[in-house]
């Protein structure tokens, strides 16, 4: 086989530097000339200036049609394009006109996918272009699912507008007892120095048992919104009084077993005040050296708060089933209701050491059981409370008592949540929205528990038949927790709640013998104590009110410690609900 001989040329030598010589020398340029190879462009640069691409191989040819010309002037990239140019048999450069078909690489276009939407749109945007990568894709993905979140939630938007259209304002603020000329002020408490209060108590100390408790049915935990319950009204059994008008606390106190006297429920309210929003006051009576903690009648105390840490307002006028007095009103119809249907009927009644004190003769009492304890706030000072339990059950052969209680929804629109839709397949939804909007009403039944030394606390979930009927209810579940670890849940802490019981009960002890009231500023959060009249709260006290801008001073900042910006009032002088005694 012969092979031709491949001649390299002569190479001028530049004596001045590297690349081709210069013009002026006259046989080095003829030999260059004489050696370049013929349609081979030569660009001149200089070695300060940037390289280039020598060559594009990449260019797309799958539509030469709609490039310019090569070598033209409107191309770009025509001194760098090889493309169409094909290599001879010789190893030399061959007419383009020649070979005019061949081609290095494949230039016919891909396969057309399968017809569709998706399919028009990359023809339309991406004809000319590489393939998105995955991580291009992912980012689409995205961003299209961030726009169909954007929409719907505009079109939310637009129907709860349309639906809430003639919903009013929220109320103004006003405080849950009027505020009288010759009240004198004498504290003023902000609830943010609350939160850095700690006081660790002992084990508190067991005085006395009242009342009786009724076995809890076991079949409501079984209880669905698709197999709800209705929910029955017991009308014949009579409920709890204050502190100074128990009798078994009177007895105490001339027994001088304790300093101090309560209700669970008012102490419920003094360590979950940094999370309230409503206004609510309490009866301070400082008598020698015994100070007694009591509620007035009419105090926002007898009713349960509906929606009150939510961000959502409720209606203002007082006759409105949704108003955040009448949802009180039903509230607490609910919750005592719903104490007594859970029990077992019929069913045998633990006894123990005393009955109900104040109870009415010829009338049913209600299965509860009052467990008079114990703390211990200092050496020489005791702290006796009133605490309720509502039941009782066997878990693991061992007695155990339980508090009920009952969350109840009025209109799914305000809540955001569907009861009846949620409640079976997402309760952590529907608790943890509950908690977003009765998060104060939550934490003071967790620290009531906490107090009675509850092993259970059942939360029933009682919804309306239909949400304009505020009379009929159902029980579509009831869900059980451990007190303690529900307090962990909400983020309770007991070291702060004693704390902030420990520097009221200091404070009031400080102050001479006489009434007092501490009431929580309907507007700002903290709590003010005044000195009022010894008749005051009596039957025949006279109110003669301040005026309402003397009354609460105009808010500088919103509430947020109470967790929400509802800005609803509960009345001071509302008449307690049906059943309550």
């Amino acid at each position: 086989m012969v092979f031709e001989t491949f001649e390299v040329g002569t190479v001028p030598y530049n004596s001045d530097g590297w690349g081709p010589p210069d013009t002026s020398d006259t046989s080095s340029t003829s030999v260059a000339a004489a050696n370049l190879l013929p349609n081979v462009p030569l660009a001149s640069f200089s070695r300060s200036e940037k390289l280039g691409r020598v060559a594009d191989w990449t260019r797309s040819l799958s539509n030469p049609s709609a490039r310019p010309p090569t070598g033209s002037k409107s191309d770009p990239s025509a001194i760098f394009d090889f493309s169409a140019f094909a290599i001879d048999e010789g190893f030399g450069l061959a007419n383009p006109d020649e070979d005019a078909a061949f081609r290095l690489v494949d230039g016919k276009p891909p396969p057309r996918p399968k017809f569709g939407p998706k399919w028009r749109f990359n023809q339309y945007h991406n004809r000319n272009q590489l393939p998105q990568r995955r991580d291009e894709e992912v980012e689409a993905k995205k961003r299209e699912a961030e726009k169909d979140r954007a929409r719907r939630d505009r079109h939310y938007n637009m129907n709860r507008n349309n639906i809430h259209q003639q919903r009013r304002e929220a109320a103004a603020f006003k405080s849950s007892v009027d505020i009288q000329p010759e009240w004198n002020m004498l504290e003023q408490i902000p609830f943010s120095s609350f939160s850095k209060l700690s006081f660790t108590v002992q084990e508190p100390e067991d005085l006395l048992l009242c009342g009786g408790l009724e076995c809890y049915d076991r079949t409501f935990d079984r209880i669905t919104p698709k197999a709800e319950r209705r929910l029955e009204r017991f009308k014949n059994r009579s409920f709890k009084v204050t502190t100074s008008d128990d009798l078994v606390i009177r007895r105490l106190a001339k027994e001088d077993k304790a300093t101090v006297f309560a209700t669970d429920a008012i102490l419920a309210a003094l360590m979950c005040a940094p999370r309230s929003v409503y206004s609510w006051d309490l009866v301070i009576q400082r008598v020698g050296n015994k100070l007694f903690f009591d509620k007035r009648d009419g105090s926002p105390l007898d009713l349960l708060s509906v929606h009150e840490t939510s961000q959502e307002p409720l209606p203002e006028g007082k006759d409105d089933i949704n108003s955040a007095h009448s949802l009180g009103v039903e509230a607490a119809f609910i919750n005592q209701n719903f104490a007594q249907q859970v029990l077992v009927k019929n069913g045998k009644r633990e006894a123990f050491d005393e009955p109900i004190p104040n109870a009415n003769e010829g009338e049913e009492n209600a299965s509860v059981a009052y467990r008079y304890r114990r703390w211990k706030l200092d050496d020489s000072m005791y702290l006796v409370a009133r605490c309720e339990l509502q039941s009782t059950v066997e878990l693991n052969n061992q007695k155990s008592f339980l508090t009920l209680n009952a969350l109840n929804e009025f209109d799914p629109k305000y809540s955001g949540v569907d009861w009846r839709q949620k409640l079976e397949t997402q309760r952590g939804a529907v608790l943890a929205n509950e908690l977003k909007n009765n998060g104060n009403k939550l934490a003071k039944w967790t620290a009531q528990a906490l107090l009675a030394n509850a092993d259970m606390m059942k939360i029933g979930f009682v919804s309306r038949v239909h949400p304009r009927d505020h009379f009929n209810h159902v029980i579509l579940s009831v869900l059980g927790y451990k007190p303690k670890d529900f307090a962990g849940q909400i983020n309770l802490n007991t070291n702060n709640m004693w704390g902030i019981v420990k520097s009221i009960v200091d404070l009031c002890m400080k102050l001479s013998e006489g009434k007092y009231v501490l009431v929580k500023d309907p507007s700002k959060p903290q709590v003010r104590i005044y000195e009022v009249p010894a008749d005051a709260f009596e039957n025949d006290y006279v109110e003669e009110p301040l005026p309402e801008d003397e009354q609460v001073q105009p808010p500088e900042e919103n509430n947020t410690e109470g967790g929400g910006g509802a800005e609803t009032n509960v009345a001071a002088e509302d008449k307690k609900p049906e059943g309550q005694a």
